[in-house]
């Protein structure tokens, strides 16, 4: 009997499925965003995070990174911040345009001028009231420039010999104030302007005890007139200029500073008055040697000579700016191209040989106060 084994069972395995690939967490969105979104489409918070929504075409929701390079939202979240901030920088612009406009004209000129182009701020219009150029107010080189046209040589004959001073234009027709000294006693005045022109002149009216005479040119006219200041606003350390011909130089320009105010100083009236006139012994007159400064008396001292019996006191500007025979009937001028002064007198130390020894910066000047008050009766005759 043959024996009959049963054989074990094997464990039963069921075919397995075919491959199935395991689904995206997301299907990337394809289609273009539609004016109106509808509830599976994505939307970005204030914050600019992107939400999913459930449900749509992938039937999965939740929070997920957006795509590499997502289409534009339908609704662009605004950025409240830099918002705020803008608003706040235009209310402050604001605010300062209203204060500009409360201060009125006065800063809105002052913007264009700050604005305009150097070239036309520093043009050379002439300073309001004077006679200099804006690019030259306030210098030597700027005061010489603008009124040495205004100031002349005199050129006084006389029996007695002849002089030479300066004056300065008053009007165009050629009025010009100068010194008594200067043409006291001239049987014949010629003057020569800036430009080397020469008229004729002739004495309108003198004033002994003021050292002061107006004469006028013959057949003159467009002349430069000098700009008269005011006498009264000056200071000592006010720079000065001053502009004459002392030795016969025409249109000499010196400089320097007003050393001091309301000096008397003591002059001769008439021409022949003075120890410093050289005596003519073959004719028995005096004549007056340029050489020489014009003598006056100042603190109980005579200087440049004897004043003689005939004098007069005034009170004068001192000044340190270099003055010399010759200068006396010129300007003595302020930085803003205005007479202030006519030189009248100046210190001159000569030595024992009677020669002398240049100015040692001590000068005097009628103020132009004086002058102005005076006109009137010069150009009615004076005392002439």
């Amino acid at each position: 009997m043959t024996d009959h084994q049963e054989q074990p069972q094997q464990p039963y395995h069921p075919p397995r499925p075919p491959y199935e690939p395991a689904r995206p967490p997301y299907e990337p969105f394809t289609e273009p965003v539609a004016a109106q979104p509808s509830a599976a489409e994505p939307f970005t918070t204030e914050h600019g995070t992107t939400i999913w929504p459930s449900g749509g075409n992938s039937g999965h929701g939740g929070h997920v990174p957006p795509p590499a390079d997502p289409a534009p939202a339908a609704f662009p979240a605004p950025v409240p911040g830099p918002r705020r901030r803008a608003k706040r920088g235009v209310g402050l612009m604001a605010a300062v345009a209203i204060a500009a406009a409360a201060i009125g004209g006065g800063t809105a000129t002052l913007v264009e001028r700050l604005a305009a182009d150097p070239a036309t701020a520093s043009a050379s219009a002439p300073v309001t009231g004077t006679n200099v150029a804006a690019r030259g107010a306030g210098t030597v080189a700027g005061v010489a420039e603008a009124v040495s046209p205004s100031i002349v040589e005199i050129s006084a004959a006389s029996n007695s010999g002849k002089s030479t001073g300066s004056g300065v234009i008053i009007t165009s027709d050629g009025e010009i104030v100068t010194n008594n000294h200067v043409i006291s006693g001239a049987s014949e005045i010629t003057v020569r302007l800036d430009d080397g022109k020469t008229y004729p002149a002739e004495v309108v009216g003198t004033d002994p005890d003021k050292d002061l005479a107006l004469i006028k040119l013959k057949g003159a006219s467009g002349l430069k007139a000098a700009s008269l200041g005011n006498s009264e606003d000056v200071k000592v350390g006010d720079e000065v200029v001053a502009i004459g011909s002392p030795e016969g130089l025409t249109g000499t320009v010196t400089s320097g500073i007003v050393s001091a105010l309301d000096r008397d100083v003591t002059v001769a009236k008439d021409e022949d008055q003075g120890q410093d006139q050289g005596q003519d012994q073959g004719q028995g007159r005096q004549q007056y040697d340029p050489r020489q400064g014009w003598p006056f008396e100042f603190g109980g001292q005579q200087f440049n000579g004897d004043t003689g019996s005939s004098k007069t006191t005034y009170k004068a500007l001192q000044t340190d700016a270099s003055l010399n025979p010759g200068n006396s009937g010129g300007a003595l001028i302020n930085m803003n191209g205005e007479i202030i002064g006519i030189n009248s007198a100046m210190y001159s130390p000569s030595s024992s040989n009677g020669s002398t020894a240049g100015s040692v910066g001590l000068g005097f000047a009628i103020p132009i106060d004086t002058v102005k008050a005076d006109l009137d009766g010069l150009r009615s005759g004076g005392d002439n």
